[in-house]
């Protein structure tokens, strides 16, 4: 085979079994497999219930195919061993390798959701050639577990095609594209399943097929398709005749400082500090900011220990980082010492260079974000949190916690009542004295104290939540009632006279104003 110097070379690789080969892996980890004559099916939920979304060998010999509908596969064969697919994780695996694939040649780009295009243009002989390269990408996936389909073409399109549907390992020149293209089927240009099977009633079911019918005719009959369906195009691009330029996400920019020292020490503080200037100079140099950052030591006895840090806004102040170190170097084994620190900005923000203010006043909200970063790392991260509002009528319910770090807090909703400054939660029970019918009570007692009402204002009526309270659940009537020496309580009556859900209703102690 021949081919011109720097002729394109696109490599495409299919896991055909990606989803079941990553769940063995998975499990095997913490439980034992099945065995491989017991029929396995994975499924993911579909308009109508689960369907079939991968299986392994011994499926396949029972008759089970992928697309159908869980319920029906089980009536056939009530053995069968059905569990969910993680389709999140399998793309999470997906885009890892794409970049883990960049140890064959700088484009790696995915396809679809269990395939990747590599562009290995002028790197093959890096590898003892193509047909070595290929070799070596197999074994290397199958060490990780994964079986891979393929092969090697001037264009993606054509790439994908043979992947998926032609011979392990073929390697195809651009003179060769059209002999190597013409025995396929037509499903291999990656056309949608309706117009394959458009086209298979029109009795073009191969490549060879679609090629020989003249263009005028195929241009005037999908002229409406878009390109990337568009059989026409989708075929120009598999031959060359089009351009299909592959587009592969930038590297990850990895913010890491090292310190490399001439013998063991103990005590890391201190070369912390020069660590910090450092990362905080790269991180400004990129206009970017840290919001997690990794101190790792290396010891000499092949050990590490690592130190993590969290802020709620990007940060590249180096006092202010160094300074979330305080108290976190104490709880480090040493051993017999370490040789290597590294400080890593694991997760990173854009954050411009800003010009201070001329008028010299402080910004507020990075002062409220260095305090939280400050609190949190003394404290712990599910110690310091923010309010965060939710949709309910229940008034315990519609204020929530997350951790600061997590998230920003969030504006109180606008409600047609005055609301108490403190709220009681779980509401405590009070014992009514006297209760003026359809009214509040004119004396009660809470928490051993008799109180006497002197005003009143209400009720404002709060009705259960039926799409989440249990069936019976009651509605509330709420007061606010001021007492004798001034103060005002929020009382609630749970339930009204012959409701028929109860017994006679019962009043709570919710809350206090001002």
């Amino acid at each position: 085979m021949t081919r011109k110097p720097q002729e394109p070379q696109i490599v495409s690789v299919w896991f055909p079994d990606l989803t079941f080969e990553r769940w063995k892996r998975v499990i095997s980890a913490y439980r034992t497999a099945p065995g491989s004559d017991v029929p396995v099916v994975l499924s993911r939920e579909d308009t109508h219930g689960p369907v079939v979304y991968s299986i392994n060998q011994a499926a396949k010999e029972r008759g089970v195919s992928i697309g159908e509908r869980v319920v029906d596969a089980q009536a056939i064969h009530p053995d069968l061993h059905v569990e969910s697919a993680d389709l999140d994780g399998d793309q999470a695996l997906m885009q890892r390798l794409v970049y883990w694939c960049r140890r064959w040649c700088p484009w790696t780009a995915q396809d679809g959701v269990d395939g990747l295009y590599m562009d290995v243009t002028g790197a093959a002989h890096l590898f003892g050639g193509e047909a070595r390269m290929l070799h070596d990408m197999v074994q290397r996936f199958a060490l990780q577990g994964l079986t891979a389909r393929l092969a090697m073409a001037p264009t993606p399109g054509a790439a994908q095609a043979l992947a998926r549907y032609g011979a392990q390992y073929q390697i195809t020149a651009r003179q060769d594209l059209i002999s190597a293209l013409s025995s396929l089927p037509v499903a291999a240009l990656r056309l949608t399943p309706d117009m394959v099977r458009l086209l298979n009633r029109l009795g073009l079911k191969e490549i060879g097929a679609l090629a020989a019918v003249p263009r005028a005719a195929l241009m005037q009959r999908f002229s409406a398709i878009p390109p990337d369906r568009n059989p026409l195009m989708l075929m120009d691009r598999a031959f060359g005749a089009s351009p299909d330029p592959l587009n592969a996400p930038p590297d990850h920019i990895q913010f890491i400082v090292r310190a490399r020292l001439a013998e063991p020490v103990i005590d890391p503080a201190p070369h912390l500090k020069g660590l910090v200037e450092d990362l905080c100079h790269d991180l400004a140099d990129a206009e970017q900011g840290a919001r997690h950052l990794c101190l790792t030591i290396y010891r000499i006895d092949s050990e590490w220990r690592t130190v993590q840090l969290a802020t709620a806004a990007s940060s590249r102040d180096p006092a202010h980082l160094l300074r979330l170190f305080d108290g976190k170097l104490d709880g480090i084994d040493p051993g017999f010492g370490f040789d290597l620190l590294t400080l890593e900005a694991i997760q990173v923000e854009p954050l411009s260079r800003i010009q201070q203010s001329l008028d010299g006043k402080r910004d507020v909200q990075a002062d409220i974000a260095g305090l939280v970063d400050r609190l949190t790392a003394r404290l712990g991260r599910d110690n310091i949190t923010w309010s965060t509002w939710r949709e309910s009528h229940i008034p315990e319910r519609m204020e929530g916690r997350v951790p600061a770090l997590q998230g920003e807090p969030s504006d109180a909703p606008e409600l047609p009542h005055e609301r108490p400054i403190r709220i009681v939660d779980p509401p405590e029970e009070v014992r009514v004295i006297y209760a003026v019918p359809e009214g509040p009570p004119s004396q009660f007692r809470w928490r051993g104290v008799l109180y006497k009402s002197t005003r009143h204002a209400g009720p404002e009526r709060i009705a259960p939540e039926w799409w989440r309270d249990r069936p019976g659940t009651r509605l509330r009537d709420y007061y606010k009632v001021e007492v004798q020496d001034g103060r005002r309580f929020w009382l609630y009556r749970q339930g009204v006279l012959h409701d028929g859900r109860g017994d006679d209703p019962r009043w709570f102690m919710h809350g206090f104003f001002a």
